[in-house]
């Protein structure tokens, strides 16, 4: 009877394809940490994470627009000459706001409003002078004399119009939780900075509301956040015992931390002078809800909510020695940025190992 010849067929080992397999995913992933490693260096770097700014000029310099050399700061002189007035863009308590125009380039000009705020107004200058980075509003000239400052112009304007501007087809695909995550970073990299000033531990205190919180920052055209009214930054100073108190009214809400709260009930009228001072951890009360608004309700904004959680109920620490510091809050976002990332670009990576 004739045989059939028999034909071999290799068959592996269901081990060998299994390591095959598994040496391939940890190639991706070690290329794909490669890659997230490149991309979030260069992200902190671009959007302020570095405190040095390679654009910024020398102290009573500047730089506008797409020219090469630094100016001087406009003198009172300069500025009466050079800069024209197109329209008033905001009114506050402290100024009015001009859009206004010098060399062709947009800028904005500040005036004092009442001359009775004349220190805020001062104030105002001299820490915009003093804290000049990647942070804040870029500064362009002033003049003391006649209560001006004069400053770059961001024509997206003010935080509080961030959902409508992320409703204008240009900027709709910036209208995402990874885009949205950012600008929190920014926000909270802000604060750090501020505690961590060059003057030392300052106060962010205009911001009773979080409207008002909204108000005294610029959205940039590149998407990115800038702090722009420094009118009430008052100094801690903890070797010295001095402490701060924003305003001297009451103030009341949730917004506002528990300890700048009138303390002695309803049956003690408010006094100033009773009212206890606080420090800088104010600051890190409020971060939960502004980053909330920043944070919006798209498509992944609850899982970044989520991966938040921890550290905004630590935020909300009754007692402001258990909070903690901006620093710790901006590592943990930039820790869930860099998680999230990952997860998005692999999303079944975790399973499969």
């Amino acid at each position: 009877m004739e045989k059939k010849p028999h034909f071999l067929r290799r068959e592996f080992p269901p081990r060998e394809v299994s390591s095959v397999s598994l040496a391939l995913l940890l190639a991706a992933v070690l290329l794909l940490n490669a890659l997230l490693y490149l991309y979030l260096n260069k992200f902190y770097t671009s959007s302020g994470r570095a405190e040095t700014d390679p654009s910024l000029c020398p102290f009573g310099y500047f730089r506008l627009g797409a020219v090469k050399n630094c100016s001087p700061w406009l003198s009172c002189e300069a500025i009466n000459r050079e800069v024209r007035k197109l329209k008033r863009v905001g009114e506050g308590a402290v100024k009015k706001v001009f859009l206004s125009e010098w060399k062709e380039n947009k800028v904005v000009l500040s005036q004092l409003t009442n001359s009775e705020l004349k220190e805020d107004f001062l104030h105002g200058l001299k820490m915009l002078k003093a804290l000049q980075s990647k942070h804040v509003v870029r500064l362009l000239g002033y003049c003391e004399q006649q209560f001006t400052i004069l400053t770059e112009y961001h024509p997206l304007g003010s935080l509080r119009g961030l959902n409508e501007t992320l409703h204008i087809p240009k900027y709709k695909g910036m209208n995402t939780w990874h885009r949205r995550l950012m600008l929190a970073i920014d926000y909270v990299s802000i604060i750090r900075y501020l505690h961590s000033s060059p003057l030392g531990t300052l106060v962010m205190c205009d911001s009773n509301d979080l409207d008002k919180v909204l108000s005294q920052y610029l959205l940039t055209s590149d998407f990115h956040i800038l702090v722009n009214d420094l009118d009430a930054l008052p100094l801690v100073n903890r070797s010295a015992g001095r402490l701060v108190k924003c305003g001297h009214r009451e103030l009341r809400g949730e917004f506002v931390a528990p300890e700048q709260h009138w303390p002695y009930g309803e049956e003690v009228p408010f006094e100033d002078d009773l009212m206890p001072p606080y420090d800088e951890k104010t600051d890190i009360w409020k971060i939960p809800d502004v980053s909330n608004f920043l944070l919006g309700h798209v498509e992944g904004s609850d899982i970044v909510r989520l991966h938040l959680f921890d550290i905004h109920a630590a935020c909300k620490k009754k007692d402001p020695a258990e909070r903690p510091s901006a620093q710790e809050v901006l590592d943990t976002y930039r820790k869930v940025l860099t998680l999230l990332i990952r997860e998005a670009a692999m999303p079944g990576t975790r399973e499969m190992l």
